[in-house]
């Protein structure tokens, strides 16, 4: 019996376009570069707002931040778990609810996960970015879309908490590494 070739990846085409580079921030006053920026971002607006960010609702973010990518509520239950009273999953969605309440994180109700707020100072509506393949996700800073979903929302009298849009589809390394 012959036994089967092992399959190969697909090469990426030669004429494949380079991923883009990544934007400029916009606002680097208002935006957290890298993750314990991030942290010491939320640290100081709950001081600011008087908040009580516990150690728990710390620990939910630092490994939401950590993740550097959409994660999941059962993986970051798995990551939490052996951390002082984060065993129980109604604490961590607890910590969660506090976290989505003040704009800390994004929930990414397509892929059923959270995302680290890179603005974690300001209320804002963002477009998101995410790669069905690789699960990558990105938060860009498009004055635009804010600015018009903030006019359309007013023109109907709506007032937005927090919003944000997500686009699915597949990041630049994920089209330049296929062939389609």
């Amino acid at each position: 019996m012959a036994k089967p070739k092992p399959r190969r990846k697909p090469r990426a085409s030669a004429f494949a376009a380079p991923p883009p580079a990544p934007l400029a921030c916009l606002r680097p006053e208002h935006h957290a570069h890298g993750g314990s920026d991030c942290l010491r971002r939320v640290e100081q607006v709950c001081r600011e707002r008087g908040l009580n960010l516990t150690p728990i609702r710390t620990e939910a973010l630092r490994h939401i931040v950590e993740a550097g990518r959409p994660i999941k509520a059962y993986d970051l239950l798995e990551r939490m778990r052996g951390g002082p009273g984060a065993s129980a999953p109604p604490t961590v969605y607890r910590a969660l609810d506090f976290l989505l309440e003040h704009g800390f994180i994004h929930r990414l109700a397509s892929v059923n996960a959270f995302l680290a707020c890179h603005h974690p100072a300001e209320g804002h509506v963002v477009p998101i970015l995410i790669c069905r393949d690789c699960e990558a996700a990105e938060e860009l800073e498009d004055e635009a879309v804010s600015t018009a979903l903030e006019q359309l929302a007013a023109e109907r009298g709506f007032q937005s908490a927090h919003s944000h849009i997500e686009v699915l589809g597949r990041c630049a390394r994920c089209t330049a590494g296929s062939v389609r």
